[in-house]
């Protein structure tokens, strides 16, 4: 499957979660494809057909986006290494979740969790370890009865009991032994965020007088903005540069700005004049200056 493909597949299951689905990033590189909102439920998108291909540097962008807007970061992607990704599993590549389609689709559309997750040396599983503690004492087993069963030590056991996965084996003789499901969901929404808090100093990339009305700014490199601005608890999605090239983002920054219920404000060097393209309010730099503070932004940018 083409990335294209893949991109196509994903967007239709999003929408068939009842899901609003931003327009498609056309620019190379980039650090996501789609972003996604259903509720308030915000969804970063990166789709590449081997997970293993994305870099750190785009993996980093792509959970700092995720985290000022408030949303999640998600890989989608069909291989890992030489081998498809598996239905039903969770993957991880730079503390971000990964997963396959149809593992998407069976978690937003069927509402059926993976049970899975990939790690070095295989496939494994979370256990319910109080519920298996629970189980172990009703049956009057020690800790070294179900070590002995499980062929493991019995300081294994008391981490299966503290919450330590096993794999997929373990887990099924475990069921086996006390006929009751132990193994847990995972759902890939809850994985922590692992970008660092703090905004970076690109000063040299701010648009000017930004850093002057009190607007804090994250830039970025490979997003079709050229920055996420900050003032209060308000976020602006914030393109700057020659009239060529933020012309040409604009209706997607716009559109961007519709699905994560931000603003958006696109500022061209050389530029004297004031127009919007959708909700995206397009100005020169000179425009800044008559600005005082941050509200006076937000307020230019809602006229």
């Amino acid at each position: 499957m083409s990335s294209e493909r893949l991109l196509q597949t994903v967007t239709s299951i999003l929408i068939m979660a009842g899901y609003a689905v931003s327009e498609r990033c056309g620019m190379r590189p980039r650090s996501f494809d789609l972003i996604a909102r259903r509720a308030d439920e915000l969804l970063v998108i990166k789709g590449v057909v081997h997970i293993d291909s994305m870099s750190e540097e785009i993996a980093h962008e792509l959970a700092a986006i995720a985290h000022f807007l408030k949303g999640k970061p998600l890989v989608v992607g069909e291989k890992a290494r030489d081998a498809e990704l598996e239905r039903g599993a969770v993957y991880i590549r730079y503390g971000i979740v990964s997963t396959s389609a149809m593992t998407l689709y069976d978690f937003f559309v069927e509402e059926v969790p993976p049970l899975v997750y990939a790690q070095p040396g295989g496939l494994y599983v979370n256990i319910n370890g109080g519920l298996l503690r629970t189980l172990r004492e009703e049956q009057g087993m020690s800790l070294g009865d179900l070590a002995s069963a499980l062929g493991v030590s019995r300081r294994t056991i008391s981490k299966y009991e503290s919450g330590m996965g096993t794999t997929l084996d373990i887990a099924f003789r475990m069921e086996e032994i006390f006929d009751m499901a132990l193994v847990e969901a995972i759902d890939p929404l809850s994985h922590p965020n692992p970008f660092a808090e703090g905004i970076p100093d690109h000063s040299e990339e701010l648009p000017p007088d930004f850093s002057r009305i009190g607007v804090e700014y994250f830039s970025t490199r490979n997003a079709p903005f050229e920055g996420l601005a900050f003032y209060g608890d308000e976020t602006i999605l914030t393109g700057y540069g020659p009239a060529q090239k933020v012309m040409r983002r604009a209706a997607l920054i716009a559109n961007l700005s519709n699905i994560t219920n931000s603003r958006a404000v696109c500022v061209i060097k050389g530029y004297n004049k004031q127009k919007r393209i959708g909700i995206a309010l397009i100005i020169g730099e000179a425009e800044l200056e008559s600005l005082e503070s941050g509200s006076d932004l937000i307020d230019l940018i809602d006229d």
